[in-house]
């Protein structure tokens, strides 16, 4: 999933847009964007729209229709059993479980939710920051991706922003959006970047999003449907990526006995190759490389 769109579940209207935005995903929030007053109707309306979802889809089976994920209350909140019941009856197709900081969290989820496919929510707190590795050492069978919280942990550490004045994540937040990317990949699940919280500025997006492809997230989190083209763009592979990797891998096939092989006047190791390999299942995944194709090179 390129592009993972909140919506707060109280708000049908915002749904509805949600659903038409292109989104790879649409996250139905119970959370921090309801309030408390209106929790009861917000699980309402989800129970509402996982009952009529046809199994195949989220929009009357339409293979492109977003999957539709439920972001639920914390463990530790009164909530949290409310949405449990709302929730089992017609699951979604994965969960998002906020204030994840041990594998103790994650193994009480599972207890709960089964095999449902679950995405965490780490480092929204300072020791969530500093226990996240730890969730890499005991990984279960059905957690699919680790994403992050920037909003919460600023509000935590009293900061007074989360950027400078270049737009750069000041070091706190650097600190957790890295080891939100090194523990999902030691994991061997879906790093996810959080939100970028100025929604109308597109070129800062823009370039948060190069910055997040470039160091090896799939996607994006998102808080507003005009925030998901650009997502989606920016974590699709081009075709100057696709052949870059095509090149890397048929330069390994040609020499299989090599750790270390020249392409175009620069060296590549096993490590690229993999990386290539990689890319070129997200291209085909996405519909920009033949699937036929990328079987081939992978």
């Amino acid at each position: 999933m390129r592009s993972l769109l909140l919506v707060p579940a109280n708000d049908t209207g915002r749904i509805e847009q949600a659903l038409k935005s292109g989104a790879d995903a649409v996250v139905l929030d119970l959370e921090d964007s309801v309030a408390f007053s209106d929790k009861a109707r917000a699980r309402a309306n989800v129970r509402a729209i996982l009952r009529d979802m046809p199994e195949n889809g989220a929009d009357g089976g339409n293979a492109g229709a977003p999957e539709l994920i439920v972001r639920m209350n914390a463990l530790d909140e009164a909530e949290f059993n409310a949405d449990l019941v709302a929730l089992l009856d017609n699951p979604p197709q994965a969960l998002m479980l906020p204030k994840v900081c041990s594998i103790d969290c994650l193994d009480r989820l599972m207890r709960h939710v089964g095999p449902i496919p679950v995405i965490a929510i780490v480092g929204e707190t300072p020791l969530g920051v500093l226990t996240m590795p730890s969730l890499a050492e005991q990984v279960p069978e059905n957690l699919i991706g680790l994403t992050w919280g920037l909003g919460d942990l600023a509000a935590q550490l009293g900061a007074a922003s989360s950027r400078d004045d270049d737009d750069v994540l000041t070091d706190p937040f650097r600190l957790a959006r890295t080891l939100c990317l090194l523990t999902a990949r030691a994991a061997n699940v879906e790093p996810i970047d959080t939100v970028y919280l100025r929604y109308s500025d597109m070129e800062g997006l823009r370039k948060d999003c190069a910055a997040s492809f470039r160091d090896g997230f799939i996607g994006k989190l998102a808080i507003h449907p005009d925030q998901v083209p650009i997502i989606n763009e920016a974590f699709t592979p081009t075709e100057e990526q696709i052949a870059k990797a095509r090149q890397i891998i048929e330069a390994f096939e040609q020499n299989p006995g090599c750790g270390l092989i020249s392409v175009n006047g620069r060296l590549y190791d096993r490590p690229h190759l993999i990386r290539a390999r990689r890319l070129l299942r997200r291209a085909a995944r996405y519909g920009v490389l033949d699937a036929r194709e990328a079987a081939k090179y992978c």
